[in-house]
């Protein structure tokens, strides 16, 4: 009887392997209702014995070699992974963090991790990090992901990290990539155990761990941010991978020109992933010259890279941190800022309707009425954007953005609504006086309601000093800029009658600072 396969083990992410054992090596008996079980013999131990490990350590042994590097291959990893850094010495950027003599660093050679939080963009190397630190720590390293993996997962190997240190001592490092994608109850499915010491946990995350991750989680983790790389260190990373015959395209005939190296470094925008596999396929899709090199051009990168992708997620760090710089540059007088943050919320797909809400507070709150005309045109171009839609929304925000950008200043009306809010909030609620109130209503005269008010147009000027609060109360103070200068000439002209009708100036307690 010709030998078939007898035994089916899942082993991790290899899938469903397949061992053909001789009865020699395992006999199998079977009942009905489908229940097996198993007796191993001495064939079978020699078989461990052989392997020097266990019975999944023979699947190395048959497995294919892998392809060469300089060749392609459809089964062949994309450049950007076989390029992963195996150690420290070769992690690309992040030196605010790795370089010699700082925190982390320190901490990954003397394998004195504890739970780590990193955080970045695309391409900056969390996932390589995390990697390097599995290659030399001496506790076991189990990996799950925020997208594939369950609550199931996740308890399968907190059980067996309690176990194992229960009987071997041995500590466990549990690497969850994308650990965003876990929802609140998923995460608290970690808590007791990170608080309990039994995993030490190393989360990455391109979203703000503040805003994603659990509070439990972050208070017990150190943050860690990962930059994007800058321009040298992607140029220096590509050439690596050039240069190196045993994982990168060392083994091919490529002349890459600097300018479509420089090219590809800058567009890639802080991305090794993006930089990496860009070249991979330039060189895989240029054919050789007459010398038989592989040539990229300037043209070839460009086309290999045709669109930069901005990092700007809408409901993350890069949508707020974006929108902020908008503002602060529009308040600033930036006007040159201005439009660069918009043109990237532009190029990124916000929507427009964000864009010009902010545009009309900024108006109101930082021109304001050093001129009035900047809420009126912000007004105009909110309704107009989402009249007309991208592309053509562009124009009006960017109206509105330049005429506030350059239009005086004053946050004069801000400070002013905010101090009389303060004050109804902790002062005495003050009365309304017995002239002001109400007399649209029978009986009205009879309570004292409306006597002694004056009319203010029946006086030169439109003005009458007459007492509207009942308190010496100042709120608004007028800037010195644009259209404020009048208002504060007719407003300390009218505050003189004021004063001199109470008899006294404000209190300083009761003005505006």
């Amino acid at each position: 009887m010709a030998d078939r396969p007898l035994l089916e083990v899942e082993i991790g992410r290899f899938g469903p392997t397949l061992f053909t054992l001789c009865s020699k090596e395992l006999f199998l008996t079977r009942h009905y209702g489908g229940v097996f079980s198993f007796g191993l013999c001495a064939g079978f131990c020699y078989l461990l014995d052989v392997t020097g490990k266990d019975l999944f350590s023979a699947v190395a042994a048959v497995e294919p070699e892998a392809a060469n590097p300089g060749t392609h291959s459809s089964a062949q990893p994309p450049l950007a992974a076989r390029m992963r850094p195996r150690n420290l010495d070769e992690f690309a950027g992040q030196s605010h963090i790795l370089a010699p003599g700082h925190l982390l660093r320190r901490a990954i050679e003397a394998d004195r991790i504890q739970s780590l939080i990193f955080y970045g963009p695309p391409g900056t190397g969390k996932t390589s990090l995390a990697q390097i630190i599995a290659r030399q720590t001496r506790s076991k390293f189990e990996r799950l992901s925020g997208v594939e993996s369950n609550v199931a997962d996740m308890r399968r190997v907190l059980a067996g990290a309690g176990n194992r240190q229960e009987n071997t001592g041995q500590s466990t490092i549990l690497f969850i990539d994308e650990i965003h994608r876990f929802n609140k109850s998923q995460q608290d499915v970690l808590l007791p155990d990170v608080e309990s010491g039994v995993v030490r946990l190393i989360g990455a995350t391109t979203h703000n761990p503040f805003f994603f991750v659990n509070s439990p989680l972050v208070s017990r983790s150190q943050i860690f941010e990962l930059r994007p790389l800058d321009e040298v260190d992607l140029s220096n990373l590509l050439r690596r991978a050039l240069a190196d015959e045993e994982r990168g395209l060392g083994g091919r005939r490529i002349r890459v020109d600097e300018d479509a190296l420089l090219h590809l470094a800058k567009v890639a925008d802080g991305d090794a992933r993006k930089a990496l596999n860009s070249l991979e396929i330039a060189v895989l899709t240029t054919e050789p010259g007459s010398d038989g090199f592989i040539h990229v051009t300037l043209t070839v990168a460009e086309q290999c890279i045709q669109k930069k992708a901005v990092v700007y997620d809408v409901d993350g760090d890069a949508h707020y941190d974006t929108i902020s710089a908008f503002i602060k540059s529009m308040r600033g007088s930036d006007v040159d800022a201005t439009l660069y943050w918009l043109a990237k919320m532009i190029y990124a797909g916000e929507d427009p309707r964000f864009i010009t809400r902010r545009i009309l507070i900024c108006a109101a709150e930082d021109v304001g009425l050093a001129d009035p005309m900047a809420l009126v045109l912000a007004n105009a171009a909110s309704h107009a954007a989402e009249f007309v839609g991208w592309p053509e929304a562009r124009l009006p925000i960017a109206e509105a953005a330049i005429y506030i950008a350059t239009a005086h200043k004053s946050n004069s009306a801000c400070l002013a609504i905010d101090a009389a809010l303060e004050d109804v909030r902790s002062g005495k609620t003050l009365p309304v006086p017995e002239k002001l109130r109400d007399t649209h209503y029978a009986g009205a005269k009879r309570l004292g309601h409306g006597e002694d008010y004056k009319y203010a147009h029946d006086f030169p000027g439109n003005f009458v000093a007459q007492d509207y609060l009942g308190a010496g109360r100042r709120y608004y103070e007028p800037g010195t800029e644009g259209t404020e200068k009048k208002i504060k000439e007719r407003l300390d002209k009218w505050r003189e009658q004021l004063e001199a009708l109470r008899g006294a100036p404000p209190s300083a307690s009761n003005s505006n600072p």
